[in-house]
């Protein structure tokens, strides 16, 4: 395969309008369905993929749907691609992204890759066009799906060259979740610039179980002028690497919420992996359960300042707004999150909170979440765990 631009005369839209089959009008990430067969447009690329990585709501919902059979799933996911023209799960309305080597490069790509290159796509699947040729090698248990295929980038979409000191599957897996991070790194550092906690209540009295960093002892409270973060899901991908970046915005107190003992254990052994733990105390809640939840985060030092909620379950939503001070920030990575739930629940609470939606795009993100997974053995040993 030569290093060459591909001659091509086809008009497109940078924004991947000319590939929208149905509804006319909206943009590709909208439509019901996309024409991934179309010659490659003077500004596209085309991808040989190899590997999807379903994000974890959408692969949830899959595997809860048909009963955890791995062939039914891997048919669920071949049937959304071959229908859709795209990977874009019905239910949650979440696709993942993909790694890839580039085939074809359109003579007015602005997106600067070469054909040859081994890249990973930092756009969502729910807006790139698709199509699977093989995955019968995957058994349909795990959200990285080995496979055959070709895929297409638009004049505005982003890519990212898969770098040469990580494995490709770790790499994606990365990517995958490099919006988190960044977008905690930002707020944090904001907040933290302040020198000032937003909120500091007091602590409660009662029972609620508490770990801190790497021991058993009771959980201390924050300190006024400590920026408190919260994140929930914290021993997932996404999670460690937000408190992995809160930890080096300036956050001195982090806290991290798990759902089960286990992930309790998996997230106090990556603590002692780093000169700094990720989490600086360690619950278990059900984020489901909102008033149960809340007072644990009470007991643990907050309510928080930040909060991150990386978690794949719906139902999150009004305990990340009991968890945080007024005044407060929380930002939702999960793509269970209800929109409607948690703008409605913090009105009906009246918690005066900032809510963002992280968008999985800011400049640097894929960067940033790669330097944050580089230098915390903490981090990689929790990637490892989910891989």
């Amino acid at each position: 395969m030569t290093d060459q631009s591909v001659d091509v005369v086809r008009v497109s839209s940078p924004f991947g309008l000319h590939r929208v089959v149905e509804p006319e009008g909206v943009l590709p990430q909208a439509a019901w369905k996309l024409d991934p067969h179309a010659p490659l447009g003077s500004d596209e690329v085309r991808i040989d993929v190899e590997r999807l990585n379903l994000d974890a709501a959408s692969y949830r919902q899959l595997v809860e749907e048909h009963d955890g059979i791995g062939a039914a799933v891997r048919e669920a996911v071949a049937g959304i691609v071959r229908e859709r023209g795209k990977m874009h799960n019905p239910v949650t309305g979440s696709g993942g992204m993909l790694i890839g080597t580039v085939a074809e490069v359109g003579h007015s790509s602005a997106l600067g890759l070469k054909v040859g290159q081994r890249i990973a796509t930092l756009v969502s699947l729910t807006a790139t066009p698709l199509i699977l040729d093989d995955v019968s090698g995957w058994d349909g248990l795990s959200e990285q799906v080995p496979c055959t295929g070709s895929a297409v980038l638009f004049g505005r979409s982003i890519a990212a060259v898969l770098p040469d000191d990580l494995p490709a599957k770790q790499a994606l897996a990365v990517f995958d979740v490099c919006g988190a991070p960044a977008l905690t790194a930002r707020v944090v550092s904001e907040v933290a610039s302040k020198g000032m906690t937003i909120g500091y209540p007091p602590r409660p009295s009662g029972d609620a179980e508490v770990v801190v960093a790497r021991t058993e002892t009771p959980a201390p409270r924050a300190k006024p002028g400590t920026t408190v973060v919260c994140v929930i899901g914290a021993a997932g991908k996404s999670g460690s690497l937000s408190l992995a970046a809160a930890r080096s915005a300036g956050a001195a107190h982090r806290i991290g919420v798990v759902r089960s003992p286990e992930e309790r254990e998996a997230l106090l052994a990556a603590n002692r992996l780093d000169s700094q733990p990720l989490a600086t105390t360690v619950i278990v809640a059900d984020a489901r359960n909102p008033v149960l939840m809340s007072e644990k985060v009470r007991a643990a030092g907050g309510l928080a300042d930040v909060t991150v909620v990386c978690v794949d379950a719906p139902g999150c939503e009004h305990g990340a707004v009991l968890s945080t001070a007024e005044r407060g920030t929380i930002i939702f990575f999960s793509m269970a999150t209800s929109f409607s739930a948690a703008a409605l629940g913090a009105e009906a609470l009246a918690a005066d909170v900032t809510m963002l939606v992280g968008n999985g795009y800011s400049a640097g993100h894929a960067e940033l979440a790669l330097k944050e997974f580089r230098k915390s053995a903490g981090v990689q040993s929790l990637f490892a765990a989910r891989m």
